[in-house]
């Protein structure tokens, strides 16, 4: 076996020569003199024996000094650049296996182990923006010059168009000025010559264009990915931002396009290509790994953190998640170094002469040319010598920021490669040039076009060959080399003070709109899945397969609205208004659907046609894109009673109290079985100085809904036998007006400086003259300090940028309106205050309700009504600010996708703008006697903690300028809209002693993980057309299809079937067309005393999911990933923990997918 064998030197692709190791041949060392003397027996039989093998020992001992050679000094590797600081001596090890450790199953976990974090950088760098000469946001690189003598520079040029699927013009007008000319332009020239390589990344695009291409387009399209010219990276629908979308929406969106891609196709990706988001979330890391991607590119990362990175040569690493002390979730990352992914700041340190190899970048074309003022030239023989040095000494400079000789050189730019003669200008050029290089041996370098998938192979070659790994350093078992990270990398600062936090706000309507998609479509596809799997006949197949388009439609609108300049908010009007009316439309889609599903499953009719109306409507109902939701009002008479059912999207039995609009006020309420339920009503107010109250009535009362089901209740007018809806005590404070008590409420006017709403758990204090929150007192437990303040901003930034003038000027003045609800079930603070404006730009409300066994209970329910409408607010950002008594030492927390925590601190080092986080649904504080303070969210925002104690969040903002990145216009469509959050403030049992340490990251509570669940995933509400006499009696009505509920820690994030028309209509056995996908939340077991009200069990023992429905048999079930493409779960990452009697594992903090076949039960 040769020895290349024994050092891995194997190959998985064609290209580039093999170096062969330095090795000296085995030396034969003569025998040691023999004195003279009287021979045994015993001595002639060894020197028989040595002689007679004397080669066999020879070689042995040979091979054992090289490998004792190899042990000491480790394999020889290139010379490095000396702008790399004194260089640490290597690692001497042998390789770690590769195989995946066991996950372990505890529920409290230890944090991972690993050579980088980004708090460890952030801690380190000074964030001072140093020039750098030509590399401004760097150094003046050099090399010596025999760097790549023993390990040639191996070059992949990887051309790519970024198209952006909305921004200055809709996904539909870019996709016919541009888009299909590029997608035609690639398969026209590369079809030309061979060498000629591309990557493509958004589906959304393609899948448009594969409707128009004729056959004979497609069949070349696909050769090109077969014989490995083209390649789709991530493939999914769009490059979702990392920031604001929920993890929910980016698997439905990845899962989208890959979906297609493979049955259109038949290809499934491995590499992640992510360019343009404005920042990284290492949950991307985590569901990629998890769908079966082996490797990542990324580009937008603070500057100073891509320096300090290069500097160690550390841009290329594994990431690996901050909980997973066992390597399962590890990914390698190539970062690119520089600006931007344009030309002239990818192929070296130097965009000037970059700029001069952009061969698009001349009056030939309609892009702009270099402003540095030297311009491409056309390659020919009398200048391709010295074209290709330069360009070559640009790749050389590069190398010497990453560790390996393997070089990744984009080529490629927003919406490139529009025409074929662009495109054959940029192929032709270079090609010249990598010719003259590769037939140049002096030049040790070997360039030519490269898939990301040629890139990373090649790297792995040479990383198997040569060890790159310093001494001491941890790095993975999945590749050697490199070493381990963890964190994320927000906020992002492309240069000097600019950062990019205002992202996290800009448009928060269509943020708020994209997260009610988001549960609906999640709902819907529950429903669909329960219809199909209780379908025994084709009949009862016709409703979900007529309206499995529509849920197709939705997934697709929802995941569009993920691009990185969708959810974002960083779009032209005109761009938000086609994603807010593609939105709005599936919603309408989806709710019909639900409307329909629901009569079915609660047995009304059995056989639901498409054509036959809905006897229910949505309780909520939007007439436009951008318009708030209006709730239907119940009207009643006398011996008449309406319908309301409930659908519980939650894994578990859901005890709440919920609330309908009535025009009257002396109802009753019921449940199914027609018993008397208690009830309040209170009067509907609005956001209206002069007409604080709008004539209708809400009414509150307890709900029970089975998990995952439907549960039927009846507002009855003159219902004999149960008392009437309770009317809440008003009280007034005003000094703008008098305020006119409704009948039939009794009202009083508040006395005093302060006034208090409580519950049985909880006081809340507010300052009457402004009408804000300022303390919570606990009963029999300790008293925080709340003061709750309303500011704006003066801001110069734009749709990206965060740009504040000074601190945020507190607005509310003393007098504004103050009505006081008070009732048995729930206690409401509304606040229209007074400020500087005619018309204020938010009124507030604070709720608590008051019901044993509910969540809610436990939380503070603040609603914030925001109208920052009209020139009077150009130019200004709105926040609230918490002021606690928490000593927090300005260190919180605030999730990442709706799925993992993140430490934050603010630093002051860095301006104010740089201090603010994304907060997609939560953050919280936390004291060094254990109390937290959380405030969770049920759209994305902004959040900072910029004094101790101090948590601020973003509401809106409007802003005039365009913040020069593009966009080329300011954010002034703000919408009408409501905020809510649901905060909690909690004492845990295991206090720590020190905020400020650097502990494995923190995690929410059992009860904060409940909140945030029902908070996202509220009730959907269907209110019947008609109303029915009271006197005719109905069976009761409700559907509840599990066994029993889940563990309070584990959640369903889909439950579904992906494509309803791919089977027939009456399934075949080992079918397994439904999906079951779970996530396992981690909870911070030092609150668990409080957190476990309600909840019975957690999933430390494993999960039955052939017992797991009440009706529905499960015959089969088989572990797949998160994109429903592989079922080897040991390339995910992790070794499956589900046994033959359908009972599964799932460790903390992971999400598992598996395919289900379902039958009804005889």
């Amino acid at each position: 076996m040769p020895l290349s064998f024994y050092l891995g030197n194997t190959r998985r692709g064609g290209g580039w020569a093999q170096s062969l190791l330095p090795s000296s041949s085995p030396t034969v060392k003569s025998t040691p003199k023999v004195h003279a003397s009287r021979k045994s027996r015993k001595r002639t039989a060894l020197i028989n024996f040595l002689l007679t093998n004397f080669f066999t020992i020879a070689l042995c001992l040979s091979f054992i000094f090289f490998f004792l050679t190899l042990l000491f000094f480790g394999i020889p590797g290139p010379i490095s650049s000396h702008f790399k600081p004194p260089s640490v001596p290597r690692r001497i090890t042998t390789r770690k296996p590769v195989t995946p450790k066991q996950p372990r199953l505890n529920s409290t976990l230890t944090g991972a182990a690993v050579d980088i974090t980004t708090k460890d950088l952030y801690d380190k760098i000074e964030f001072l923006d140093k020039p750098g000469g030509a590399w401004t946001q760097g150094w003046k690189v050099s090399y010596k010059g025999n760097e790549w003598d023993t390990e040639k520079l191996k070059i992949f040029v990887v051309p790519h168009s970024h198209n952006d699927p909305g921004w200055k013009f809709t996904v539909e007008e870019y996709y016919e000025r541009q888009t299909k000319h590029i997608l035609d332009t690639i398969v026209h020239t590369l079809s030309k010559d061979p060498r000629r390589k591309f990557i493509w990344e958004e589906m959304s695009y393609l899948e448009r264009w594969w409707r128009d291409a004729s056959e004979d387009k497609r069949e070349s399209f696909t050769n090109l990915m077969k014989n490995g010219q083209l390649e789709i990276v991530v493939g999914g629908w769009v490059m979702n931002d990392e920031a604001n979308s929920h993890y929910f929406a980016i698997i439905e969106q990845i899962t989208e396009g890959n979906m297609w891609l493979n049955d259109t196709i038949g290809f499934v990706p491995k590499n992640s290509w992510a360019i343009d988001p404005f920042g990284y979330s290492p949950t991307m890391a985590y569901l990629l790994r998890r769908m079966g991607f082996e490797n990542m590119l990324i580009q937008r990362t603070h500057y100073e953190l891509k320096k300090e990175l290069a500097w160690h040569k550390n841009l290329e690493y594994v990431w690996r998640q901050s909980w997973d002390a066992d390597e399962t979730t590890d990914i390698f990352v190539h970062m690119m170094p520089f600006y931007s992914y344009d030309i002239p700041h990818t192929c070296g340190p130097e965009p000037a002469i970059c700029c001069q190899f952009d061969f698009a970048r001349t009056h030939r074309f309609s892009y702009e040319l270099c402003p540095w003022g030297q311009h491409p030239e056309e390659t020919n023989q009398e200048n391709l010598q010295e074209r290709a040095l330069k360009l070559l000494d640009q790749y050389r400079k590069k190398s010497t920021l990453y560790r390996t000789n393997t070089l990744l050189v984009p080529l490629g730019d927003d919406f490139r490669y529009v025409s074929v003669e662009e495109a054959e200008a940029q192929f032709q050029n270079y090609q010249m040039i990598f010719d003259y290089i590769n037939s140049t041996p002096s030049l040790n370098a070997e360039a030519k076009f490269g898939t990301l998938d040629d890139y990373f192979q090649t790297l792995r070659e040479e990383a198997d060959r040569i060890n790159y790994s310093l001494h001491g350093e941890i790095g993975s078992s999945q590749i050697g080399g490199f070493p381990s990270l963890s964190g994320d990398f927000f906020t992002y600062a492309d240069r000097q003070q600019d950062y990019w936090s205002g992202y996290y706000v800009s448009r928060p309507f269509f943020k708020a709109v994209d997260r009610v998609l988001e549960q609906t479509l999640r709902a819907s596809e529950m429903l669909m899945a329960f219809l199909l799997g209780h379908c025994q006949r084709p009949q009862c197949e016709k409703l979900p397969m007529r309206y499995a388009y529509k849920l197709t439609a939705a997934r697709r609108n929802l995941a569009l609205f993920q691009h990185h300049d969708g959810v974002t908010g960083t779009a032209k009007d005109h761009v938000v208004l086609d994603y807010g009316t593609r939105m709005h439309t599936s919603l309408q889609d989806l709710q019909i659907f639900m409307s329909k599903a629901i009569e079915v499953l609660l047995g009304i009719r059995q056989e639901k046609s498409d054509l036959t109306p809905a006897l229910f409507d949505p309780e909520q109902v939007r007439s436009k894109y951008d318009a708030l939701p209006v709730r239907r009002v119940i009207s009643t008479h006398k011996g008449t009673a309406q319908s309301v059912v409930f659908f519980n999207p939650l894994e578990q039995t859901r005890e709440e109290v919920v609330m309908v609009v009535v025009n009257r006020a002396d109802v009753t309420v019921l449940d199914s079985n027609w018993t008397c339920v208690q009830s309040q009503v209170s009067p509907e107010l609005q956001h209206d100085e002069s007409k604080i109250f709008t004539g209708r009535h809400r009414l509150h009362w307890k709900a029970s809904v089975p998990a995952m089901g439907l549960q039927t209740y009846y507002i009855a007018n003159s219902f004999v036998g149960c008392e009437k809806a309770k009317p809440a005590k008003l009280k007034f404070f005003s000094k703008l007006s008098s305020i006119q008590c409704p009948a039939p409420y009794a009202c009083s006017k508040v006395e005093g400086d302060t006034v208090e709403i409580m519950n049985r758990r909880q006081v809340l204090t507010f300052d009457v003259k402004h009408g804000l929150l300022q303390k919570v007192t606990h009963k029999n437990g300790p008293q925080n300090v709340v003061v709750e303040e309303i500011g704006l901003y003066s801001s110069s930034g734009g749709a990206y940028l965060f740009l504040p003038d000074g601190d945020a000027q507190p607005i509310i003045q003393p007098g504004g309106h103050l009505v006081i609800s008070e009732g048995p079930l729930m206690q409401e603070m509304y606040s229209y205050p007074k400020t500087s404006w005619e018309k204020t730009p938010v009124s507030h409300s604070t709720r608590l309700y008051n019901r044993g066994t509910t969540v809610q209970e436990f939380l503070i329910e603040k609603e914030y009504h925001v109208e920052l409408l009209g020139r009077d607010f150009n130019d200004r950002e709105l926040i609230v600010r918490y002021k606690t008594d928490t000593d927090n030492k300005r260190i919180f927390y605030s999730d990442l996708n709706g799925f993992q925590m993140s430490r934050r601190e603010t630093y002051d080092k860095i301006p104010l703008q740089g201090n603010y986080y994304p907060m997609p649904s939560l953050a919280f504080m936390q004291a060094s006697n254990g109390q937290r303070f959380s405030v969770h969210s049920r759209q994305a925002a902004g959040v900072a903690s910029l004094r101790e104690g101090w948590l601020e969040i973003m509401l809106d903002r409007r802003l005039v300028r365009d913040d020069g990145r593009g966009l080329g216009q300011g954010v002034m469509d703000n919408r009408v809209m409501n905020v809510v959050f649901h905060i909690l403030t909690e004492s845990n049992i295991s206090s720590i002693s020190n905020p400020a340490s650097n502990t494995p990251p923190q995690s929410p509570s059992f009860l904060s993980h409940r909140v945030n669940a029902q908070l996202n995933y509220p009730l959907h509400a269907f209110i019947a057309k008609k109303p029915q006499e009271i006197s005719v009696a109905t069976h009761p009505r409700s559907f509840s299809p599990l066994a029993t509920p889940l563990p309070c820690d584990l959640h369903i994030v889909s439950f579904k079937v992906p494509q309803p028309s791919k089977y027939s209509q009456q399934q075949q056995r080992g079918d397994l067309r439904f999906v079951l996908m779970l996530h396992r939340r981690k909870w911070d077991s030092s609150f668990c005393k409080k957190a476990r009200s309600g909840c019975t069990t957690v999933a430390n023992e494993p999960v039955n999911l052939f017992n797991m429905f009440k009706d529905l048999a499960v015959l089969n079930a088989k572990a797949t990933s998160l994109n429903l493409l592989h079922d080897d779960t040991e390339m995910l990452g992790y070794t499956e923990q589900f046994g033959d009697d359908g009972r599964v594992i799932i460790p903390p903090m992971e999400i598992q997918a598996y395919k289900l076949e379902l039958r009804p039960r005889q």
